[in-house]
């Protein structure tokens, strides 16, 4: 019995009607670059000191004395969150006009009462200056970031059911609008607590959006080009997406208008409706036949080709309804102990990439340097990483090239706590090169994942590992305040991880070559350091007509 690939085949692999989608559907995922990378100006922190009131009436050369001398990182500099109190400094300054001649180690301290004065250097405004997220409430800004990734870790778990219950145009029209709208809302955020509440909600949207996007294009575009489209289609898109962050926030200083600005860019995805059609996959699955076909003569007029008479019979319609009711419980995950192994190796792979490349992303405004150039930098990168990644999959083994890359990434950081403070250019292309590795690593990683699994539960195990990850990226905020005990520890910990996580690759089965399970029982067992590759058959093809490669990226489809 024909498969759906088999029966579209009348349409080609790369007519027009396949760029049109190809072309399209990656644009769509442009928001997403800059979406979640946004908070790296919008929570940057200015340079700030304890606010002093100026009705003291305190000489020029008191005022300079206000503010304690502290030690922070090997540097000697003004505090910013204490100062002198004022009443002490009020009746010292009546009594001595110098303040040299006092000695201020004996003046008691206190808090910033009065708030804060923020530089003005290099922001109007962040969410730091406009609501005091600093000393006290300094662990507000790291949370700020976490709401965000929480939203994308509710969105992985319902994005799937929704996009399977509604279709996949209008899911992702729909949630491109939820990012779109509460990003512009938040733009206007009164309070801190608003402002997270938000950030949630843009976080939901935007991860439900790629969701839909991908499976759109993995059910749309030809079989051949569907790798080309999960690595450089939508991998490029997002890497321009997050380079045009820095420029925009180059010239726009103040966060709320930052915001508004990149949150209304969704609006121009408005035309695009009458453009993308709906999957057709998805309309027979639900019964509604007249619908697919309408949608597949019309790419067939757009690519010059002259479609059959009847597309579907009745025996390949039902047999693609008995195929979708089938269902499997997130237990079948633990069924064996091959199985266990596989998935508790795997989720941890995927916590731990997702932890150095959010980590390495956020950490920009930390790098020495302009932040604009190391954000341009750092996003810059990820398109020759896309190309690697794709490059890797068609000419290494899985293990090899995701371990490769990896260790790569994590090596290099290791390097940093060597590098004079006056060479900080060679600290920032080290954290690039190890962005670079951590970012063709993840792209990469799908692939290999939705290889180990079998057919009866591929979906779930990709969604499970993905969904495992977003713990990574929600804890990842955090680690550079690591930096307050020493300035390459953050550095440290993320390399440590990923060259373990580079060794753990090596314990799963390599599948490059090797036949795709079926069952549970199919899979490959745990081979330790041993890579076990059949070079036989390279082009074997599996489920109905369609190669390895091609059922990998489609089995993407539940999550990203």
């Amino acid at each position: 019995m024909r498969d759906y690939d088999e029966i579209t085949a009348f349409l080609g692999e790369w007519g027009p009607f396949q760029k049109m989608i190809f072309f399209l559907l990656s644009v769509s995922i442009f928001p997403n670059g800059f979406c979640g990378m946004s908070i790296i100006f919008v929570a940057d922190i200015p340079e700030h000191r304890c606010l002093i009131p100026g009705n003291l009436n305190l000489s020029e050369a008191w005022l300079n004395r206000t503010i304690p001398l502290e030690q922070e990182r090997g540097k000697l500099q003004h505090s910013q969150c204490r100062r002198y109190r004022l009443d002490v400094i009020r009746n010292l300054s009546a009594t001595f006009a110098d303040p040299d001649s006092i000695n201020m180690s004996e003046v008691e301290q206190e808090p910033c009462l009065d708030g804060w004065e923020y530089s003005k250097d290099q922001y109007i405004s962040t969410i730091v200056s406009e609501w005091d997220l600093v000393c006290n409430n300094n662990w507000k800004i790291p949370f700020s970031m976490s709401t965000f990734y929480m939203g994308i870790l509710v969105g992985s778990f319902i994005s799937g059911q929704l996009s399977d219950r509604f279709g996949r145009k209008v899911v992702m029209f729909g949630t491109l609008a939820v990012q779109t709208a509460f990003g512009l809302i938040q733009a206007f955020s009164p309070n801190w607590e608003v402002f997270c509440i938000l950030n949630f909600i843009v976080g939901l949207g935007a991860i439900s959006n790629y969701v839909a996007a991908f499976v759109l294009g993995s059910e749309m575009i030809g079989k051949s080009m569907r790798v080309l489209y999960c690595t450089l289609g939508i991998g490029i898109s997002f890497a321009l997406g997050y380079m045009f962050l820095p420029f925009v926030a180059y010239f726009i200083r103040s966060w709320w208008m930052l915001l508004l600005i990149l949150s209304l860019t969704g609006l121009l995805y408005i035309p695009f409706w009458w453009f993308i059609p709906e999957s057709p996959r998805w309309l027979l699955l639900k019964g509604r036949v007249q619908e697919a076909e309408a949608i597949l003569r019309h790419a067939a007029k757009k690519n010059g080709v002259t479609p059959p008479e009847v597309l579907f019979n009745d025996l390949e319609l039902e047999d693609m309804k008995t195929k979708s009711k089938q269902s499997y419980a997130i237990i079948h995950l633990f069924k064996t102990r091959n199985i266990q192994a596989i998935t508790f190796i795997n989720v941890l792979i995927w916590m731990i990439l997702s932890f150095g490349y959010y980590g390495l992303s956020l950490n920009t405004t930390n790098l020495h340097g302009d932040d604009y150039l190391n954000c341009f930098f750092l996003a810059a990168i990820e398109v020759p990483a896309s190309v690697t990644a794709w490059l890797f999959l068609r000419s290494f083994s899985r293990r090899f090239s995701i371990s490769t890359t990896i260790f790569l990434g994590g090596s290099v950081l290791f390097f940093i706590q060597l590098i004079p403070s006056n060479l900080s250019i060679v600290t920032t292309l080290l954290v690039t090169l190890a962005k670079f590795g951590v970012a063709a690593a993840f792209t990469m990683i799908y692939i290999y994942s939705a290889e180990l699994y079998p057919t009866a539960v591929r979906n779930m195990g990709v969604g499970t590992s993905s969904t495992a990850s977003r713990f990574g990226s929600i804890i990842s905020p955090y680690i550079f305040y690591l930096g307050v005990y020493h300035e390459v520890l953050p550095f440290i910990l993320m390399g440590g991880l990923m060259v373990f996580t580079a060794i753990l690759v090596l314990c799963l089965p390599e599948t490059v070559n090797i036949p795709l399970p079926e069952t549970i029982d199919q899979m490959q067992k745990m081979k330790r350091f041993k890579c076990r590759r059949n070079h036989e058959n390279q082009d074997h093809y599996y489920e109905n007509g369609t190669t390895r490669e091609n059922i990998v990226v489609f089995s993407k489809k539940e999550d990203v």
